[in-house]
């Protein structure tokens, strides 16, 4: 399919928002929902303060640290804490549906304040850019951005957390060789990405896989795009040295 992107070149578009948009909060929580944001998410939230040193924020020392930015429903985070025990693993999201959904798979009900909960896992529920900006420097060794809103109109391009404006905070963030997994089904979204990693000059932009890698768990998003006959891209990016 081809898209027309001349109003997206990353050239044309205002520097990223500084403020979130969409909805953080959809229906009213129920009452399991709303435990699980008052008991739950405290005892795994990863404060302001221990982002500045985040290997000590966990219930033992990882051997490496990953982001997932925009975790959605949960499932890529939950399968990949379980394939990688070793991995210290800090999950963004915003938005308390989202937040629910991955706390109600961690904890039995009725216990959101006394089941254990993984010790290399964290939430961080504020916009994810915040969190890059404290992050040591080369800290982390693999980022996810999995089928991310594409807000596909060109005059919300800035919206994008693949901008040109964002990609520095990244490339700060990640440890030279480190690898950066972005995917998405929507084709305005796609030739973006495209067009914006080709430009820059922080990590080597090869062409995306039409087929989910080994090692990919699938997603929600994923099964939804597949459904509706969406092609998928997944992209491996490489953090080029300093």
């Amino acid at each position: 399919m081809t898209v027309d992107t001349s109003d997206l070149t990353p050239g044309k578009v205002k520097p990223p928002a500084r403020r979130l948009y969409g909805r953080q909060r959809g229906h009213p929580l129920r009452p399991r929902q709303q435990r699980l944001m008052d008991e739950t998410l405290p005892r795994l939230r990863l404060s302001e303060q221990a982002a500045s040193d985040p290997l000590s924020a966990f219930g033992r020392r990882p051997e490496q640290l990953w982001l997932e930015v925009g975790f959605g429903g949960g499932e890529h985070v939950l399968a990949q804490i379980e394939a990688h025990p070793e991995v210290g693993y800090i999950a963004s999201e915003v938005f308390e549906n989202g937040l629910c959904s991955l706390l109600s798979r961690l904890v039995p009900e009725d216990e959101e304040a006394t089941a254990p909960v993984p010790p290399l896992l964290r939430i961080w529920d504020e916009d994810a850019r915040l969190l890059l900006e404290k992050l040591p420097e080369a800290s982390l060794d693999r980022i996810f951005l999995m089928f991310p809103d594409p807000w596909p109109k060109a005059r919300h391009a800035k919206r994008r957390f693949v901008h040109p404006g964002n990609l520095p905070l990244v490339a700060r963030a990640l440890k030279p060789g480190a690898q950066w997994r972005i995917a998405s089904d929507d084709p305005t979204y796609q030739a973006w990405v495209t067009e914006v990693m080709t430009a820059q000059p922080f990590f080597v932009a090869g062409e995306p896989s039409m087929e989910r890698p080994g090692g990919w768990p699938g997603t929600r998003y994923e099964a939804k795009a597949l459904k509706a006959g969406r092609q998928p891209f997944y992209w491996t990016f490489i953090r080029k040295p300093n």
